[in-house]
């Protein structure tokens, strides 16, 4: 929230400054502010609608919202830079007004809001252990980056005069491809996770040695963890000896789903399916011929 109220502010002062100081470097600055304000509405709405419980018409619940939500703000904020980028370009070889000296302190004010958010989000990303608030950091950080690239651009041209005043417009392209870089990751994540790629190798092999300590467990033949919204859904399955019950082997299936959703918070269900063990060609051979026998008896 204190991002998304700040880059609110900052998108108006610069958007504001940059039309009446004729700085296009701080109006595309304006827009890399303002697609991040849109950005965060759409995902927090979204979460909201990924929290809502299963219903009859969506009984795996509602967590692909945000996938959704984010890969079509996605394109939203990297169709803007592309507008933007090609206003740039048109106004590059045009001569206007010296931006006033001014709007040096706006650019100066961005670099330092934008580097004190990193530091505050970095450390509440430690503390909390918050991959999301760490990257939600690095946004600002690349922020500052681009403040930086509008601050030069100014300064080149108060320190030169009209012959730099090309340099506005190169300090706008600057940001321009550091929003869509940035649009085309987070495209990327969100239609990653709407084609369910698997998840974190390391996340999975805790998954497994999980599923491996309760007792009964011989082995994980097959593990599959999807993500959906802010939560991961896992398909195991475990091998159990060959010679329990139905009964016994149910038993320690649900003993595995429980240990999973009680030691991973961020799991929302666990689907878990039986197999025998040792399972191997030989021993499912074996297994069929002793069944054969057993009827023919």
């Amino acid at each position: 929230m204190l991002g998304l109220v700040v880059n609110l502010l900052l998108g108006v002062v610069k958007v504001i400054g940059g039309i009446i100081g004729n700085s296009f470097a701080l109006i595309a600055d304006a827009v890399n502010s303002i697609g991040d304000v849109v950005t965060t509405v759409v995902v927090l709405f979204a979460l909201r609608v990924a929290q809502c419980p299963a219903d009859a018409e969506h009984p795996y619940g509602h967590t692909r919202a945000e996938g959704i939500a984010a890969s079509n703000v996605a394109l939203l904020v990297i169709v803007s830079a592309a507008f933007v980028g090609w206003e740039a370009v048109q106004r590059i070889t045009v001569q206007h007004d010296i931006p006033p000296a001014w709007t040096l302190w706006i650019a100066v004010s961005n670099v330092l809001i934008k580097e004190g958010l990193y530091q505050y989000k970095v450390r509440v990303g430690r503390r909390t252990g918050s991959a999301a608030i760490i990257a939600s950091a690095w946004d600002h950080r690349s922020d500052a980056f681009c403040a930086l690239a509008v601050l030069i651009g100014l300064a080149v041209i108060r320190l030169g005069g009209r012959q730099y005043i090309w340099a506005d417009e190169a300090a706008s392209l600057v940001v321009v491809v550091a929003i869509i870089w940035s649009g085309a990751k987070l495209f990327r994540s969100s239609a990653s996770e709407l084609m369910d790629v698997q998840a974190d190798s390391e996340f999975v092999d805790q998954i497994r040695s999980a599923a491996m300590s309760v007792g009964g467990v011989k082995n994980v033949e097959t593990l599959w963890v999807r993500k959906s919204g802010l939560e991961f859904f896992a398909d195991i399955h475990i091998e159990v000896d060959q010679h329990l019950s139905v009964a016994e082997g149910h038993r320690i299936g649900h003993q595995v789903k429980d240990r999973l959703l009680d030691a991973f918070t961020s799991l929302r269900d666990v689907l878990v399916h039986l197999e025998p063990f040792p399972h191997t060609h030989e021993a499912m051979t074996s297994i069929v011929r002793d069944a054969r026998r057993s009827t023919h008896l």
